[in-house]
């Protein structure tokens, strides 16, 4: 994430501070407007909004979120640190072995026709008959 102080990511949805702030009763009522149509329109913002009102103490409510973005960065990085961890070595080094062990097994393949085939050989009494 590239803000790491803001759970929500989407530009259309409100901001944390002005969540805050509704929460709070500090916005105009454009602003709460604003903030009221989107809780309408997003489940998320409204899942969010009536969590956030459950916590009375503006206090917990500002740990609570704080905790949470901890939280978020947390597993997020674990993930990434995973996803890194299981990257596969670099496929020139494998490719290079997969061709060197193909050439050997046709080597082998060659040198063993060519030992066990049958030899014709001429004679010549076939050649000298009329």
């Amino acid at each position: 994430m590239a803000d790491n102080n803001n759970i929500l990511h989407n530009n259309d949805e409100p901001s944390e501070e002005l969540l805050m702030k509704y929460l709070q009763g500090n916005l105009t009522e454009e602003e709460r407007f604003k903030v009221e149509s989107t809780m309408a329109d997003s489940s998320f913002v409204n899942d969010a909004m009536e969590g956030l009102q459950d916590l009375k103490d503006n206090q917990k409510i500002r740990q609570s979120v704080d905790e949470l973005n901890r939280q978020l960065q947390t597993h997020l990085d674990k993930k990434k640190r995973r996803k890194i961890s299981r990257k596969l070595p670099s496929m020139d080094w494998i490719i290079v072995y997969v061709i060197i062990v193909i050439l050997i097994c046709l080597l082998g393949y060659s040198v063993i026709h060519l030992h066990y085939s049958p030899k014709k050989t001429i004679t010549t009494k076939s050649i000298n008959k009329p």
